[in-house]
């Protein structure tokens, strides 16, 4: 419901406002969802087309299913951080609307840099397809946490989504990284493990840079944080093929 575009308010279900508070850790389990569509479409469609463009295909059954949520943060992240200097600058910058040459330039750059890293990694559909889960599922794990290293910038009612998450507590941060573990133990190719440490120095960096500037975080961040993480990933995927 609040991760994605699809409609389970048709259900009737009445979700305590509360709730929303404590969805970030439920993050990793809506990548099993985001994760395995993008990984579904691409095998269906190899059946069929180029993987070129089976990954674009699959590139887009995500952006459908999350209405692009992620990719917007991302632009409005590169936006405000791009052209503001002072804190409040950039936090207005971000809740603007429009989108800015550093949204369109970072946004553009960062979906194509993702297809050609996976384009070029020449691997059979089963393990391209256990890439774009695993991605996916561990990218959100590891942004999640920026509940628990840094506080909301803003104002609750500054807030797009109305609501600010609350950090995990020690059995939330358990279910976070079970959700994130299970697909790991399933699909993942362990001799890429590498790759695994890359996110985490992503959000390392990230967090540090945002500490700095805005002195916390925002939802733009967040969807910012899970998609350079998720690069990240393909980064240290090369890394575990050059040293192997």
């Amino acid at each position: 419901m609040f991760f994605t575009r699809l409609p389970l308010w048709r259900l009737s279900l009445k979700v305590p406002a509360d709730s929303f508070r404590h969805v970030v850790y439920y993050w990793p389990l809506v990548g099993w969802l985001t994760g395995g569509l993008m990984a579904l479409t691409y095998g269906l469609s190899s059946l069929i087309f180029p993987m070129q463009v089976s990954l674009l295909l699959a590139m887009a059954s995500r952006l459908l299913l999350t209405g692009a949520l992620h990719e917007d943060g991302l632009a409005d992240f590169f936006d405000g951080f791009g052209g503001g200097v002072e804190r409040e600058r950039v936090l207005s910058i971000m809740k603007d609307s429009h989108v800015g040459t550093y949204g369109v330039i970072g946004l553009s750059f960062s979906l194509f840099l993702f297809y050609m890293m996976i384009v070029n990694l020449h691997f059979s559909i089963a393990e391209t397809a256990s890439l774009l889960l695993v991605g996916d599922v561990w990218s959100k794990f590891v942004s999640a946490n920026i509940v628990n290293r840094l506080p909301y910038a803003r104002r609750e009612e500054e807030s797009k989504a109305k609501v600010v998450y609350s950090g995990m507590s020690l059995r939330n941060f358990g279910m976070c990284l079970l959700f994130a573990l299970c697909p790991l133990l399933v699909f993942f190719a362990w001799r890429y493990a590498i790759a695994l440490l890359f996110p985490l120095l992503a959000f390392y960096g990230l967090t540090s840079f945002m500490k700095r500037r805005i002195q916390g975080y925002t939802g733009d961040c967040c969807g910012a944080m899970f998609l350079l993480c998720e690069i990240s990933f393909y980064v240290g995927i090369y890394v575990s093929l050059t040293l192997s």
